[in-house]
């Protein structure tokens, strides 16, 4: 019989007993208020893994006595999610359903508007989760529709009392007893990285390697090397640190540090904002100089995202190096930025009269006709004319890069522009 992992069976059943964000769980945290008053909102709940989001939802499933439904977005459909609904035609479902749908942002638009139907008629009462920042993966009308809740990485230091409860909980699974040094405990709390389920993991791991006392050498033959060079914490600094280690090492074209720091994101797990990150520098940090690198990108991030971990890295290397060794331009993104400024001044309200959208000038106008000049008209597809408005109409925001392509483009339209 294959034994479930140490942190299923130590699962909380009560807020209590969960540790970190007091805020939510503690005493007077908000969740165990939400249960109390016996009226369950729809609830969005966002974080990194091991912060308690599945055993939240457990636990006010139980307290609201409603049946639960766990379904995963990387794998479930919307039939899954309508085969849940049926459960309220059963004696178990006339409690009400709780639908608990992890990993909420690898459902599509569609999947996800079509959630609301059941949202809206009271079939189901939604806590979903994710790893992501809800604002941008979940559809605006879900979130509307519901509470969202921030979950965030766990303090090390709150780590201590549940290794404690694990080496009471083992101590009497086991029927024999079972102890565990200081120092062992706290390597273990910064193992962890924010998550409780990896705590508890090394923990079980340590302990079946152990002769009634954990050690430090038996706690470190259990601890990934990657928390120990620095760990990767998705929701603290670390984690923002190696992304933006990340970045740089690609806009400063040394492909070696760029794929060091892919490598280690990546084997933190963190494939989503890889994916992200990547397409943004395609486009800030080489943009023009080479405007295909963004196309190719977006390619090796569909494929990765197709792909999954571990094959995703492969696209993602691709796309790393090619960035890298790519020349580099920021004056489409340096261009945008002087406009948004003068946009946030107040300046450039109204276009000039040739560009709007003038078709009758009414009978009192002292001005008639639009006057546009139509450029496919003229030589070279080219007629000078004002574009801005009149406030900043001889504003320069971009100013062509020092790379071949764009200079190749002020050459030629040097040219037009003087009529050659």
């Amino acid at each position: 019989m294959i034994s479930r992992p140490l942190a299923d069976r130590m699962r909380p059943t009560e807020f209590y007993q969960m540790v970190g964000n007091r805020s939510l769980f503690g005493k007077d945290g908000i969740l165990q208020k939400i249960t109390d008053s016996g009226k369950i909102p729809n609830i969005i709940m966002y974080g990194p893994p091991g912060t308690g989001k599945t055993t939240a939802a457990g636990i006010i499933a139980s307290k609201a006595d409603m049946a639960l439904v766990r379904l995963n977005a990387t794998t479930a459909s919307l039939s899954d999610v309508r085969e849940a609904t049926e459960q309220t035609h059963t004696l178990e479902g006339t409690r009400g359903i709780l639908l608990y749908l992890d990993e909420i942002q690898y459902f599509n638009k569609k999947q996800q508007q079509s959630l609301l139907e059941f949202m809206e008629d009271g079939r189901i009462t939604l806590i979903a989760s994710t790893t992501e920042n809800p604002y941008f993966y979940v559809y605006n009308a879900v979130i509307s529709r519901s509470v969202v809740f921030e979950f965030k990485s766990i303090d090390e230091m709150d780590f201590l009392p549940l290794i404690d409860r694990a080496v009471e909980f083992m101590s009497k699974e086991s029927g024999k007893e079972i102890s565990i040094t200081e120092d062992a405990a706290r390597i273990i709390a910064r193992a962890g990285a924010g998550d409780a389920r990896r705590v508890l993991n090394i923990f079980e791991n340590a302990c079946s390697y152990s002769d009634g006392i954990i050690t430090e050498e038996a706690v470190k033959a259990f601890t990934p090397e990657i928390v120990g060079l620095g760990g990767f914490d998705k929701a603290g600094d670390g984690h923002y640190d190696l992304l933006s280690a990340y970045q740089k090492s690609i806009r400063g074209s040394d492909p070696d540090a760029a794929i060091f720091y892919l490598a280690k994101i990546l084997a933190g797990g963190d494939l989503i904002s890889v994916m992200r990150r990547i397409q943004v520098i395609a486009s800030e940090d080489i943009g023009l100089a080479y405007p295909q690198a963004a196309s190719i990108t977006h390619a090796c991030v569909e494929s990765a995202r197709q792909l999954g971990l571990p094959e995703a890295a492969i696209p993602l290397a691709n796309a790393t190096i090619l960035l890298a060794t790519s020349p580099k331009s920021n004056s489409a993104n340096e261009a945008l930025k002087k406009a948004m400024q003068d946009i946030a001044d107040g300046k450039g309200i109204e276009p000039p009269r040739q560009l709007q959208n003038t078709h009758f000038d009414g009978m009192n106008s002292s001005e008639k006709g639009q006057n546009y000049k139509y450029p496919h008209n003229y030589k070279n597809h080219y007629v000078k004319q004002q574009y801005l408005p009149d406030d900043i109409k001889d504003s320069r925001y971009y100013e062509f890069g020092d790379n071949k392509l764009e200079q190749a483009a002020k050459n030629y339209w040097d040219l037009i522009k003087k009529g050659i």
